[in-house]
């Protein structure tokens, strides 16, 4: 069988962030610093996939703001144009033309099943063909660019299960195109609410996250207010208690171990534990806020860095769309 894919140009690695506001922690600690030290040592492709943004209907101006305010907070963190792509999706057509192509050979009882279809009301007619349709341009994004790594939470591990079998669908259907993808899964999987330890930090919470933006009297406020239940099983360390933990040792090992080593030992007190937690995440944070500014005074580098983004990434994803076009019959 021909291999389309040799010598076809592709990024190693490819990840997205939905433009919905400012960063907090679970988008800096789950995905965001993984991708700052990834592209010390791959050819790395990241998006802001705001067409996935457009299944919440978003108000026209609200979009357009965050997806500005997004690429900012990417940049203070660290994401460096000079070493990676950085794109806004809709600036590459190529993602939706090749969507379709795959939207053709994937089923709809593959897309049903999807746990988060489920948890987003997947058995009301109401919810929109986009959140129903959304793994298909996920997969779109990821193999548009030839990457095989890429870095994931848990909670997208079924999607990119069924990338998998939408590029081997596609290599067997048309011709081999598409290369495997594997999953990156970062140290710091899960970012917990730090007043509901069930539900994920999320920004529609905000009482019980901690953004980048915050200042240090709400930082040092939102973890001192953060719960500690015990857990039902005193042998084993409850999911606040974790949480708290995971978040310093994102920080600090240093500090991380110390409070370990109180807490194996019975000594921990968790005032401490939320007084140190508090200082290492102001420290850390500092930095980031400081380059936030910095890059809020030079907007006009930052639609240069998108629209080189965008460039680069077209000369990436168009010969691969190009093939794909042919080899199911398209032009």
């Amino acid at each position: 069988m021909t291999n389309y894919s040799k010598n076809l140009p592709r990024a190693d690695v490819l990840s997205g962030i939905q433009p919905t506001g400012n960063l907090h922690l679970g988008n800096l600690f789950g995905a965001i610093t993984n991708w700052v030290d990834l592209q010390k040592s791959y050819k790395c492709a990241f998006c802001v996939v705001d067409y996935h943004a457009l299944t919440t209907v978003p108000d026209a101006q609200e979009l357009k703001a965050n997806t500005e305010s997004i690429v900012i907070d990417l940049l203070a963190c660290g994401i460096d144009p000079n070493r990676s792509i950085l794109f806004v999706q809709s600036d590459v057509p190529e993602h939706l033309e090749l969507y379709w192509i795959f939207a053709s050979l994937t089923r709809y009882g593959e897309l049903a099943r999807m746990t988060q279809f489920k948890e987003k009301g997947g058995n009301r007619e109401t919810v929109g063909l986009g959140v129903l349709n959304y793994p298909v341009l996920q997969a779109a994004d990821i193999l548009l660019y030839g990457a095989s790594k890429v870095p994931v939470g848990e909670d997208q591990l079924q999607h990119l299960e069924l990338t998998r079998e939408i590029l081997r669908r596609f290599n067997k259907t048309h011709g081999f195109l598409f290369e495997e993808v594997t999953a990156l899964t970062t140290k710091v999987a899960r970012i917990l609410d730090l007043k509901q330890s069930s539900s994920k930090m999320s920004k529609s919470h905000p009482e019980g996250a901690v953004f980048i933006d915050d200042n240090e009297d709400v930082i040092r406020k939102k973890i001192k207010k953060a719960v500690t239940d015990t857990g039902d099983d005193q042998q084993e360390m409850s999911p606040s208690i974790e949480n708290l933990m995971g978040l310093l040792r994102a920080c600090n090992q240093d500090q991380y171990n110390l409070m370990l080593d109180a807490y194996n030992s019975q000594n921990l007190r968790y005032g401490d534990l939320k007084v140190s937690l508090g200082n290492e995440l102001c420290e850390y944070l500092k930095p980031i806020r400081e380059a936030k500014n910095e890059w809020l005074q030079k907007k006009e580098e930052v639609r240069e860095i998108l629209f080189e983004g965008s460039k680069k990434a077209s000369s990436i994803a168009r010969p691969r769309l190009e093939i794909a076009r042919k080899l199911v019959g398209l032009g």
